[in-house]
């Protein structure tokens, strides 16, 4: 008796393209850019910079997802479900994010600074459980999905940082531990997408040539940081861009490639007979 695999072809989304990707991308790297900021300026360290960019890479990420829209002036409806769309609360939490983050810089304020990155850490699990509540998409609505977002943004972020700063020994020891645990997160999202038997293509795009490519960036980024703690700025540039760089491919990958519905799929090929009811029925 043979096996039927699946029913129907499982297909690729087609709504969300390169600009929805920015939206994650732009946003992740933002948040983790502000909280990068006030974890330094906290520790005495940095300046007030990163947060300007971090904001304007957040507002970047928003601005792309507006121009996707057929409509734009629509994109006021998203404001109207809070209490069922995490897009909504996403967008309900931007404006407090860049106000606070604005009040920051203005002032000087570390205080502020702390606050507009807490607010900050609310926007992109936001985006994680957007991307989780995706149920037709078993690459997005994986259980792994919130905190490999959330990883994601952060070693992006830090990875910017530390490209953009002269950081201390500790803050490059910070990022290098931060990027070991998103590859540890990364490797666990996959490990439960076979486990859970997502589709195929999926699958291959996830672990295919250019992914492989994008984990050896990662973790070419981590060798550099190791080397760039012991005194040699070149290599904490170097190390931060390919953190950075290899999550935004990461997520281009996911959003845009990845994103495969699971098929109608029955567990045996229909055929007549009492012996096929045994199997399946158990009469």
């Amino acid at each position: 008796m043979s096996v039927m695999k699946q029913m129907a072809t499982a297909r690729r989304q087609n709504y969300w393209d390169l600009r929805a990707a920015g939206n994650f991308i732009g946003g992740g790297t933002g948040v983790g850019l502000i909280v990068a900021a006030a974890v330094a300026l906290m520790m005495g360290e940095g300046s007030y910079m990163p947060l300007l960019i971090g904001m304007a890479s957040l507002s970047l990420g928003l601005s792309l997802v507006w121009l996707e829209i057929g409509k734009p002036w629509r994109a006021l409806n998203v404001f109207f479900h809070p209490q069922t769309s995490w897009m909504t609360r996403e967008g309900i939490l931007a404006g407090p994010v860049l106000i606070v983050g604005g009040l920051a810089f203005w002032f000087h304020s570390v205080l502020l600074t702390v606050l507009a990155a807490a607010l900050g850490l609310g926007f992109l699990y936001c985006q994680a459980r957007i991307l989780k509540a995706s149920r037709a998409i078993p690459a997005w609505s994986n259980k792994t999905i919130v905190p490999l977002i959330l990883f994601a943004g952060l070693t992006e972020g830090m990875g910017l940082f530390l490209a953009l700063s002269e950081p201390s020994q500790a803050f490059v020891l910070a990022g290098l531990a931060l990027g070991v645990l998103f590859e540890a997160v990364h490797q666990g999202y996959l490990f439960s997408l076979k486990k859970r038997k997502a589709p195929a293509a999926s699958l291959e795009c996830l672990t295919g040539p250019m992914a492989s490519g994008v984990v050896l960036a990662r973790i070419s980024g981590l060798a550099l940081l190791a080397v760039g703690s012991s005194g040699y700025p070149t290599a904490v540039i170097a190390g931060g861009v390919l953190l950075m760089v290899s999550g935004w491919t990461f997520k281009g990958l996911l959003v845009t490639r990845a994103a495969y519905t699971r098929g109608a799929a029955i567990p045996f090929t229909p055929t007549r007979g009492r012996s096929q009811a045994k199997a399946v029925g158990g009469f």
